[in-house]
This record gives structure tokens, C-alpha cells and sequence, in this order.
């Protein structure tokens, strides 16, 4: 974790990734609603100072902010409950900024000011999730730029803790062991996953993985299990893209009714 502290009380964590497109071939994919929704949760988005954007983690999950600066296609900041109840209001900018060569560094801050430590845990699990979020906006924009993108998320909860669950539904998928580049093929019957390992979790982090698909359609699944108060639950979220990408939402109800049979066992 690498929260920055400053001495009016600051607390700020940044997080960047280069992609290829032009400013404003990115712009469109991280800073309007239908762009964000293909690569990392549904949003909406107005695109003006005092506009809303909200964005959406599950049912009743809603995250609501201001826009405070809006000057595309290189910046716009907004202001809104960021950590959820309780927390001090959280500031996000998003940064577009052109590299030679035809691509771009996306770059998020987060920061907000407290008088003590008690955010800093949190402030540095959201650092930590965007490194997988952004593998997922690289493989968008390197491979399907301006084509059209489905989005579907599965949730459960899940017994034991995080890294107990996260073993238990990998060995039921048939996909225990989990590395940067291995093939993966669920023999789950009712769960369609296949293609390739993107990225795996670290040491520190093992139950985390980002799949290139093949299987139910090309595109992206980032599945993870993480903790929610005294619980564990398992998140998994699909990405398709292409002339495709709507037929893989049919692949929602498959997993969620295997989801709910493995909680039933």
C-alpha cells in the first residue's frame, strides 16, 4: 500500500496504465458511460461541471459523485462519497495524457483528507483493484477499440474466508492452479469459462485472476473473492467484446445457477 500523506492532512493514492488510441479514442472509454461500463462497472456519466456520475457495483450499490472539472479529452475530477458512509468525501481525477507512438497514460488519484489513519486501509484496497480493472481496458483498447461491449457481474457469498472460498470454487471449476499465461478450461459443465490466464494475483493476493476468453465470447473475466464486513463472497465479472459481445450475457444465468448449487452443497 502506497497512501501518500501529506501534512494538511492529504491522503492520496495514484494509479496509471499506458494504452494504445489516441486522447480522444481513450477519453470515449474512460470518461463517458457507455465507454466506463465496457471495462469496469455500469456508469453513467454527465459530461459537464456539476454533472453526476454514478456508478454502479451491484444491486443497491450505487456510487454517486459531482463532476468538478470537465476539459476533454485530457481531465475531468469528481467529488462524491468515494468510501461509503461515514467517510470523508473523496476526490477522483482521471488523467489522459498522448505518449509518442499512438498511445496514451491513463492516470486515477484518489484523495481525501482525515485527521488519522483510519481511511488509509481502505484508500489502499482501492489502489490495489485497479491494476486488473486497467489489464482489462489495455486488452479493450489494444484489441477492440470503438467496437461494441456487453458487461454482466455475478455475486455470492462464500465459506470461510477469502482465500478459502477462492480455493474451494477454482477447485470445483477445475481450475485450481492459476498463473500469467496458462490456458484455463472449466469442467464445471454449467459455468462456460476458457481462454487464457491475463494477469494472476500476487503472492500477497493469490485470489484474483483476469482471463482472456474464448468461451462463452471473446472478450475479458476478472473473478475474485473479497471480503464485505464479517463475509467473503466470490465477484465475477465478464467483459465481451466485438460483433459478439451481447451474445455472451447468455452466460449469466449459467453461472449464477452454479454459484447458488455450489452454496447449496
Amino acid at each position: 500500500m502506497s497512501v501518500k500523506k501529506e501534512a494538511n492532512g492529504r491522503r492520496s493514492i495514484s494509479v496509471e496504465v499506458e494504452v494504445p488510441g489516441t486522447p480522444e479514442e481513450v477519453w470515449e472509454t474512460v470518461a463517458t458511460g457507455s465507454g466506463i461500463s465496457k471495462w469496469f462497472v455500469p456508469a453513467q456519466v454527465e459530461p459537464h461541471v456539476g454533472g453526476k456520475m454514478v456508478l454502479n457495483f451491484g444491486p443497491g450499490m450505487d456510487s454517486e459523485s459531482e463532476i468538478t472539472a470537465w476539459e476533454a479529452p485530457h481531465r475531468f475530477t469528481a467529488t462524491g462519497e468515494g468510501l461509503g458512509p461515514g467517510a470523508p468525501q473523496m476526490a477522483t481525477e482521471w488523467t489522459v495524457e498522448a505518449r509518442d507512438g499512438g498511445t496514451c497514460i491513463v492516470r486515477v488519484v484518489h484523495s481525501l483528507f482525515a485527521e488519522s489513519d483510519e481511511w488509509d486501509n481502505q484508500l489502499g484496497e482501492v489502489e490495489n483493484g485497479w491494476p486488473s480493472f486497467f489489464v482489462v481496458l489495455r486488452m479493450y483498447l489494444s484489441q477492440y477499440r470503438g467496437q461494441p461491449g456487453a458487461h454482466f457481474q455475478v455475486m455470492a457469498p462464500v465459506a470461510g474466508t477469502t482465500i478459502e472460498g477462492w480455493r474451494a470454487l477454482m477447485g470445483r471449476l477445475g481450475v485450481p492452479s492459476l498463473a500469467a499465461g496458462a490456458k484455463v478450461q472449466s469442467r464445471a459443465g454449467t459455468a462456460p469459462l476458457a481462454g487464457v490466464v491475463e494477469k494472476a494475483g500476487p503472492e500477497s493476493q493469490p485470489n484474483q485472476v483476469v482471463v482472456r476468453l474464448d468461451e462463452p465470447t471473446p472478450g475479458a473475466a476478472l473473478l475474485s473473492t473479497c471480503g464485505m464486513g464479517e463475509h467473503a463472497f466470490f465477484v465475477g465479472s465478464f467483459y465481451f467484446f466485438g460483433p459478439q459481445a451481447k451474445e455472451g450475457l447468455k452466460a449469466e444465468k449459467e453461472w449464477q445457477d452454479w454459484l447458488e448449487k455450489c452454496g447449496s452443497e
